[in-house]
């Protein structure tokens, strides 16, 4: 008889636990709480050590076939002068992979049809859970309930699970908040065969803009402000435009080429990291076990990471128990110096004193790219 995997979230990491799971003969239910799963979001970077995970999933041929390879890679300063440059072909070469862009409506479109539609099951709010040593059984607010060996919460930064297993677990404030957009934009400094593009940052805001496929840029700003200042539909291109007048060209003109209704606004946050994140038959993945600021662009290879990981030790005892202790032990090592970092890295990037981002500044023209590559390794360089 097959053992049952209950995954809470099809997200990323939901759907690549439900795939890994599926491949080595689980029967994997997934549950989601929005009534249909729309094409939202914007675009995501899947470093060398996310497309590993994706080849270890089946998929990365359809991510290289719809997304875009990040070809260039500049730091510059909010006027244009060049901090540094990675050297995106050597370590191509290194890691047997570039890095590429996808929208990612597009990458979890892909997960859903390796995985297969017929096993998701949408509108399932969980409430609770219980368990005993033979089974764990998930409860919705619909009054339906299902039961499985073993229950995996992949339901991101706002997970119900988590806050199940976990009191008085808040979430913290970035400091800054974003604005998302995609458009159709060509510059002939950033060709679309090449791929890849730059961020220029400034004092307390930042901007980023890179190729995403498909003929698309996608491109972000980080801005310095107090939580929860909301930036409502109709004032975001507007908002765009006035805090990057007079920027590195072509910030302006990529705001301009943006319709309104395609720019998102969302504060951003992470949670202190956990000491451990699961409970007998019940774990946490991806977000929902370490939401991580974005500024290493890690989040979804990491939530892919965990669900090799885990769905590897699951499938190799009959102990589920002992098996998603095992998992956590490795994975948490990881994951909480990737949240610590991006959360150190905002503090460096976000800087508004003028003499410290000068200081930063000259500091960061001063370290060969190769170095600034070497420094990313343990990053980018993890093989799953």
């Amino acid at each position: 008889m097959k053992r049952k995997a209950i995954v809470i979230g099809a997200g990323i990491g939901g759907l690549s636990a439900a795939i890994r799971l599926k491949s080595e003969g689980w029967h994997v239910e997934v549950f989601e709480k929005v009534t249909s799963l729309k094409k939202t979001g914007a675009g995501i970077v899947l470093a060398a050590n996310g497309m590993k995970a994706l080849e270890r999933l089946g998929v990365a041929g359809e991510i290289r076939a719809m997304g875009k390879k990040v070809g260039k890679a500049e730091i510059r300063t909010w006027d244009g002068k060049i901090l540094f440059q990675l050297p995106t072909k050597e370590m191509a070469e290194r890691y047997g992979t570039y890095s590429y862009l996808i929208h990612r409506a597009s990458l979890q479109k892909i997960l859903l049809d390796k995985f297969d539609c017929n096993g998701i099951n949408l509108q399932k709010r969980i409430s609770r859970f219980f368990q005993d040593k033979s089974k764990v059984t998930a409860v919705f607010s619909d009054g339906s309930a299902v039961e499985g060996d073993v229950l995996i919460g992949a339901d991101g930064i706002h997970s119900t699970i988590r806050a199940n297993l976990i009191q008085k677990d808040k979430l913290r404030y970035a400091g800054f908040t974003a604005l998302r957009g995609i458009c159709s934009f060509q510059d002939e400094r950033y060709v679309l065969q090449q791929g890849g593009g730059f961020e220029a940052w400034g004092h307390g805001k930042r901007f980023g803009f890179s190729h995403l496929g498909q003929n698309r840029i996608f491109w972000f700003a980080a801005i310095n402000s107090p939580e929860g200042r909301e930036i409502p539909y109709g004032a975001r291109k507007q908002a765009a435009h006035q805090h990057f007048k007079g920027w590195y060209n072509p910030i302006e003109a990529v705001i301009e080429a943006t319709d309104e209704e395609a720019i998102l606004h969302h504060d951003i946050f992470d949670r202190k990291p956990l000491s451990h994140w699961g409970s007998g038959r019940v774990t946490l993945l991806g977000d929902a076990a370490h939401p991580m600021l974005p500024n290493l662009g890690q989040g979804g290879a990491l939530a892919m990471e965990d669900a090799i990981v885990l769905a590897d030790y699951l499938s190799n005892t009959k102990d589920i128990e002992s098996a998603n202790f095992k998992y956590e032990r490795e994975r948490i090592k990881r994951t909480t110096k990737m949240v610590r970092h991006s959360r150190k890295m905002a503090r460096m990037v976000q800087m508004e004193n003028p003499i410290a981002t000068s200081v930063r500044n000259r500091m960061l023209q001063a370290v060969p790219s190769r170095v600034m590559a070497a420094r990313l390794h343990w990053v980018v360089g993890y093989e799953v």
